[in-house]
This record gives C-alpha cells, structure tokens and sequence, in this order.
C-alpha cells in the first residue's frame, strides 16, 4: 500500500492512488491558506519552506486498580474502559450503539490508530470523556449523532463498513487484508485484532468468516461511498488551489502513535463488548477467558494468569465478583500453585467442566487404633488411599482426588500438661506424610480434637502445614469440651462464634500468603454438636466449608443422620463416613454414590 513517503507496499505491491491524491490536496489547501513556516527567498517575497512532518501524538495510559469489574451495556463497557485504562487520548473513536456494522469499523480504525472507541447512546456521557481525555479529534464512524461531539472537538468521518482504501483515507494510517465476519464471530474478530497494520473487519451476510480479500464485498459498484475524491473534486489530481482550498474538510486526524497499557490483563467470562474489546486491543491488552469467572477455577486459567503475571486485570461480566475479591483471586492465580486435580478451588464448579470428590483414610500415623489411616507406614498410606479413591471413578464425572485426614490433636482420656486434655502431634511427625501426600497428588486435612482448648488456638499451631497448599481443617466438636468435661462422658459441642472465629483466622492465613482455597470440615454427627450452626459464615473465598456427617451403625440410621443434618443446613458442601467396624453393613463405593446428595468428600474409618 501507499505510504506516507509514496513509496509501495512490499507486501502487497499495490499503490493507493487516492490516498496520495488528499496528501497532495493537503499540501495545497495548507500552502494557500497559511503563512507560518516561511523562510526568506529574496528581498519582498517569501515561499514555502518544507518544515519537517510534526511529530505523531498518542495517548497516555494510566496505571490501572490491581481488578476493575466492568458490567452494564455496551456503551457504558466501553466507557467504563476508557476512564480506567486512559489518561488522555487526543485522538478518539466513535460509533452509534447498537450498530454492529459500525462497531467493527471503528475496531479496526481503533487499533489502527491506537485510540480508544466511545459509542454515542443515551445515557452515556460520551461529552464528558471527550472531555476528560483531552480529545481534540474525533472519528465518527456511521450515523454518529452531530450532538455527541461536543464544540471544539473536530470530526473526520467514515462510513459504516468502509473498505480497506476509505478507511486509510480517513484515518490517515495503514491497515491490513480485509476479514469478513460472520454473525457469532465479532468477538474473536476484535480480540484477535493486531497493530500497527490490522485487519480490517467487515460484516458479512452470513456465518461463514473468511480472511480472503475477493470475498469481501466492496460495497456499490460507484466507489464514490468509500472514495471521497470521487465525490468531492476538490480531492481530485486535477484540482487547483483555490477549489481545494474552499472545499477541503476542516480537519484531519493527526499522526498518532499507538501505545501499550504494559502489565495489563483483561479476563472475559463469555464475550467482550465490542467497542471495550477495541480499546484493548488498541492498547495491546491480551483478553484471557475465564469460565465462571474465577482465575482460580482450572488449571489453565491459573497457568495463563501466572504466565501473564499482570500488574493489573479488567474484567467483563458479572460473575467476577468484587474488585478487591477479584485482586485476591489473581494474587492467588499468579503463583501458579494448584490443588490434587488441578485449579486453585477444592469444589470448582465451572459449566461444561468437571468438578472434584475427595476419598479419604481416617486417622493418625502409627496408630491403628484410631483409624485405617495407621495401619501402615507412609508409603503405603497413600498407595491405600489411591486404592480407596481409584473405585469411585468410575461413577462420576468429576475428578475423584485420594485423600488423607490426619487426626493432629487426639483427644486424651485425661488432662495434658497444659490441661487441654488433647495430645497434640508434633508438626514434624506429622510432616512424613503431609508431603508424601502433596507429592502424590493427594489433599491432605488436619483434624483437631481440641478438649478443653480452643480451635483457633490448636489451628495456629500447625500454621508450617497449614501453609502448604494442599492441607486444609477440620474441626471435631465432638471432642470440644467444657471446662468442667471429660471425654466419653460427654459429647463435646462449640459454638458458632469460635467456628467462624477459626475460619475467619484460617481465611485470612490463606489470603496473605496466596494460597489456593483450603477445605474447611466440620464433623457432626448430632445437632447439638454446633450451637447455632444457622450462622455459619461461608462469605470466606478462601475456604471451601464442609459439614461430614459422621453417623454409624444401620444404614437406615445413618440416612436419619444424614437427613437431620441437612435440614435448616447452611450453604456448605457435603461429607459421608464409612465405617469398617461400626456401620451394618458398609456401603460399598457404588452404594456411597447412591446417597443423596453424592457426598463431595467420603472418608474411612
């Protein structure tokens, strides 16, 4: 194509004349009307000196808030956009709302010029950030209404769906090979746009998309639409000064210089508004999609955001949640740590994609007293556990995880040395099988059977485990006693506000150091065990909150069980045990997955 130097495009080896016939028109109107920039010839006369081209201008990106959530309609997305990726832009672009003809346009253009895109609708205050940007240019692309563009902003005009060549002519920059793009295919046409020399996208009369210039359709047979010196002879070769001088457009765009938003990410859980989705790509800003609108949910969008690292994200949808529970959850997707399974969530629940169960041993290293868990060493622990979990399979869809739930404090029959009555295990006896565990792929819970001591005081103690990221809690209430309690006289109860109060520490412990969600289980097997259990808080996105009914003995008991706790329950997912010993009889694995709802989490004992 035509440069500004007139030289061809090597590329195409084609020339744009009308391109070279405005620069020439250009060049003329400006000698007759202007006399700034004359040197001196001789004595009483001047001529024009050929002053170098002025340098192109650009516009100026701000740094971002670490997560912007941008909803509502398009035109307030892509206002919305703007203010928060621009500080200024003398150059902008704009197109009617609801013109998806002229929103592929003005994308185009947009890139072109590295300028952002504003579509004129009511309700928008599109005057305002023309305002705000400083813009003293404005494309409008189709039918923009002359009232969107407020006083002393020039406007340069350019149809809806113009070809390769009037879009040059009007923006005064290069483009790329024409793209048709069928309906269902805009949003991927705009993401996939790139600079200095973009495609130039074209809606098409049907699904098919095709990147071959001869299927694109030029518009009318007269080129005088896309061609303004077709129209205009003032534009023509032949035109003399004094025409061109009085029919010339009162403006053109200048020469811009298109500049990156750096450390800038955008996340997009369905498709981007298309005018928001050219100001990225004007921008340079890479879109990642994010089902369910969560960074953390699959392994692939935790590996894009750490392979990203961004500084900062935007998000489109109404799913990402808050700002700042969004920041949270890309601090966390940055590191690139995931769970047994994949992603970052204990229960992910993303459409179209699997989910995760967990099958667990129950009990404590070298003690097979106290669960199947001990019965043998490390190695062959988790080769146990993967032959637990390894039958479920094949009954779901989801991804069935082994697992291990280490009892790190046990109830004691009489008062410890501090008078807890709970014997705590120490963290590097329990640290064999922690890692094992994480090492092959399985999650870990610790359990705690606090006696007479707190849970948030007994939690704190296994922060070195709890802060690697495949352990989560569990609490016992059976064994929380009171002050004047003994085990197995009593059954233990606690409630609720020290069960919130663990789970508000074990949240924050999670969020400062970017840990993936951590499963938090609570063991009930009666009512009474967790006193106004109704005000459970389950707002922590760190957490992934669990009650297990641990009730035994007859199925049909074990159904009551399973039925009483669930009723008035809160929000929480859903544990099942099965007992070697004490259940008539245990339910085998098919069995297990016959209870509904299917338990998230089963465990042995």
């Amino acid at each position: 194509m035509q440069r500004s130097d007139g030289s061809d495009d090597a590329t195409t080896g084609r020339r744009r004349p009308r391109v070279v016939a405005i620069a020439a028109a250009v060049a003329v109107a400006l000698t007759a009307a202007c006399s700034w920039g004359t040197t001196p010839d001789a004595p009483g006369t001047t001529t024009p000196s050929a002053s170098a081209p002025a340098d192109p201008i650009h516009p100026v990106v701000q740094a971002p808030p670490a997560a912007t959530v941008v909803t509502g309609d398009d035109a307030q997305a892509a206002l919305t956009t703007s203010r928060t990726l621009l500080a200024s832009a003398p150059v902008v672009v704009l197109a009617p709302a609801g013109d998806g003809t002229a929103a592929l346009t003005a994308a185009s253009a947009a890139v072109a010029l590295g300028a952002p895109v504003l579509l004129a609708a009511d309700g928008a205050d599109v005057a305002g950030e023309l305002e705000r940007l400083g813009a003293t240019h404005v494309l409008a692309v189709g039918d923009v209404p002359a009232d969107a563009i407020p006083d002393g902003v020039a406007s340069v005009p350019a149809a809806s769906g113009a070809d390769a060549d009037a879009l040059e002519a009007a923006t005064g920059a290069d483009l790329g090979a024409p793209v048709v793009v069928g309906p269902g295919g805009e949003d991927a046409a705009v993401r996939a746009l790139e600079g200095p020399e973009p495609a130039v996208l074209v809606a098409g009369p049907t699904g098919d998309a095709s990147t071959d210039p001869a299927s694109v359709d030029p518009g009318p047979a007269d080129a005088a639409s896309t061609d303004p010196a077709a129209t205009d002879p003032a534009l023509s070769d032949t035109a003399g000064p004094s025409s061109t001088a009085t029919a010339l457009p009162a403006t053109t765009l200048p020469a811009t210089a298109p500049v990156t938003a750096d450390g800038v990410v955008a996340f997009a859980d369905g498709t981007v508004p298309l005018a928001a989705a050219a100001t990225l790509r004007a921008l340079g800003v890479v879109v990642l999609d994010v089902p369910g609108g969560d960074p953390r949910a699959t392994s692939a969008t935790v590996q894009a955001v750490a392979s990203a690292a961004p500084a900062a994200v935007v998000a489109f949808g109404d799913t990402f949640g808050t700002p700042e529970q969004l920041a949270a959850r890309v601090a966390t997707a940055r590191t690139g740590v995931e769970l047994p399974g994949g992603g970052q969530l204990v229960f992910p629940a993303v459409p179209g994609q699997p989910g995760k169960k967990y099958v667990a041993l129950y009990g404590t290293p070298g003690s097979g007293a106290l669960g199947v868990l001990g019965e043998q060493d490390v190695p062959a622990t988790i080769a146990r556990a993967e032959q637990h979990a390894a039958p479920f399979r094949s009954l779901t869809a989801d991804t069935v995880v082994p697992a291990v739930e280490i009892i790190a404090t046990i109830a004691s029959g009489g008062p410890e040395a501090d008078g807890s009555y709970s014997r705590k295990r120490p963290v590097e006896d329990l640290r064999p099988l922690v890692e094992a565990a994480g090492a092959a792929g399985q999650y870990v819970v610790l359990d705690l059977q606090p006696g007479r001591q707190d849970f948030v005081t007994q939690a704190q103690a296994y922060a070195d485990l709890l802060a690697l990221p495949h352990v989560g809690l569990a609490l016992d209430p059976e064994w929380r006693l009171a002050p004047d309690q003994v085990h197995l006289r009593q059954i233990g109860s606690v409630g609720i506000d020290e069960v919130n109060a663990t789970a508000a520490w074990l949240a924050g412990f999670t969020r400062e150091r970017g840990l993936p969600q951590k499963m938090f289980v609570l063991h009930q097997f009666s009512l009474r065990m967790i006193t106004e259990r109704e005000r459970l808080d389950t707002s922590h996105d760190e957490l992934a909150p669990l009650i297990h009914v641990d009730g035994q003995g007859s199925q049909p008991a074990k159904a009551g069980t399973w039925a009483t706790l669930r009723t008035g329950a809160p929000p929480v997912h859903w544990g099942w045990k099965n007992f070697y010993d004490e259940d008539a009889p245990m339910l085998d694995p098919a069995q297990t997955y016959q209870v509904q709802p299917v338990p998230d989490l089963v465990t042995y004992q």
